[in-house]
């Protein structure tokens, strides 16, 4: 319920939303162990998340998504071993830094099984996934280290940190 408080408390987020959270994750890697274990513990405490882990294949995200995002109090980001390889994590991503400009949400970082330098400086699996799987996309390519720069500058939490 913390989360609930603290979001509610901010003066920018006037209008009444629908989520309280909103997860953001890369499947393959968290979806059947640390993100669906966060998920249920949302459940649990009566905190309204929005988690879609059926996101159809391609290049865009629904609009349902982006309103889902904007209808949240707050964004838990969850970085792993490939986020950087997803295309839809990385936009997400982005507008969830543009609605905490916007409309002051919060956004929590998570480092699950990577370590927080190889986001902050792209390296690894990060540096991977953008040299094989976006070349040619170099406006989104900026954007999207841009939006991991920011996000991991923020106040968050470590998995090797975790009892």
């Amino acid at each position: 319920m913390a989360l609930v408080a603290a979001s509610s408390s901010s003066s920018a987020q006037s209008l009444p939303k629908n989520y309280d959270v909103f997860i953001n994750f890369r499947g393959e890697d968290t979806h059947f162990n640390f993100t669906s274990h966060l998920h249920d513990a949302f459940c649990r405490k009566h905190i309204r998340t929005y988690i879609d882990y059926q996101l159809p294949k391609g290049d865009e995200i629904s609009p349902a998504l982006l309103q889902a995002i904007d209808d949240s109090y707050v964004s838990v980001v969850v970085f792993s071993q490939n986020y950087a390889s997803s295309r839809w994590c990385l936009n997400e991503l982005a507008h969830i830094l543009h609605c905490k400009r916007v409309q002051g949400q919060i956004v929590i970082p998570i480092f699950y099984k990577v370590d927080p330098s190889h986001v902050r400086n792209q390296t690894d699996t990060y540096k991977q996934a953008f040299e094989r799987n976006f070349k040619g996309r170099q406006d989104e390519i900026k954007m999207w280290k841009q939006s991991l720069n920011e996000a991991v500058n923020l106040a968050g939490y470590d998995s090797h940190t975790f009892g």
